[in-house]
């Protein structure tokens, strides 16, 4: 045991999660995971704040095996279903630490907000199987980013604004209306972005699962929420990396 825990500490953060995982999937299906080596790996992703945002609620609160099995097996009734809910579950995050390409933002969000990164991951997941879904997270993942810039730089708002109404506070502060420049393809490029952030809101107003819905209403397809999902990732590109140019030239 006493090697075991000793190897435990050589392992990367991807792979103390695929040890984890295969841990409570065995418990899960019959087999054994010893309580020591599951209160050890628990203590150590707890204790890792880059993904405390991405791991699995249960984590947080099921403290032994024990607590884990009662709640695996009272929520499951089959290995296979159990084994699903695990799979998914740590899902996002073993993407986030094996691949680090599960969205555009990981290279300029990602390392600083992870909260911002599980938005992008979720709407990600859910694009093809519930694209309203997805398209309410992709209003989400902008207004997320926008409420972020305006707080970095203590700029009150409204809290219950709308994407326009917070778009154009982070405009000014970052100088971005079109007519504060002269050159018509920045008026134009700035312009359409102003308008993708607009048109993201009212995409996730008309489409999105936000509200309830009658019979005669649009239902999205995957194309509808691919295209939110992919504008609302370059524009949350485009502002933070305008943000921290800013932020670095003051």
């Amino acid at each position: 045991m006493n090697e075991e825990l000793q190897n435990i500490n050589k392992l990367s953060d991807s792979q103390l999660v695929e040890y984890f995982q295969d841990g409570v999937i065995a418990r899960a299906t019959g087999s054994d995971f010893n309580n020591q080596l599951y209160i050890e790996v628990r203590k150590k992703l707890l204790e890792n704040k880059n993904i405390d945002e991405l791991l699995p609620e249960w984590i947080k609160t099921k403290r032994t095996i024990d607590q884990f099995w009662t709640f695996i097996k009272g929520g499951y009734s089959t290995y296979q279903e159990r084994r699903d809910f695990l799979w998914n579950e740590f899902a996002p995050l073993l993407n986030y630490l094996e691949t680090k390409t599960t969205s555009p933002l990981d290279e300029s969000i990602v390392f600083d907000e992870v909260h911002i990164h599980n938005q992008w991951q979720k709407a990600l997941d859910r694009k093809q199987t519930e694209p309203e879904g997805a398209i309410t997270l992709a209003r989400t993942l902008i207004e997320s980013i926008l409420k972020h810039i305006l707080d970095e730089q203590n700029i009150e708002y409204n809290d219950a604004a709308d994407l326009p109404e917070l778009y154009k506070e982070v405009a000014k502060s970052l100088n971005l209306a079109p007519e504060n420049h002269q050159e018509q393809i920045f008026k134009q490029i700035l312009g359409g972005s102003s308008s993708i952030v607009s048109g993201l809101g009212a995409l996730r107003n008309k489409l999105g699962d936000a509200h309830g819905k009658s019979k005669k209403s649009i239902k999205p397809s995957e194309r509808h929420s691919e295209l939110a999902v992919n504008l609302a990732g370059t524009m949350a590109i485009f502002l933070f990396k305008t943000f921290k140019e800013a932020a670095k030239n003051n």
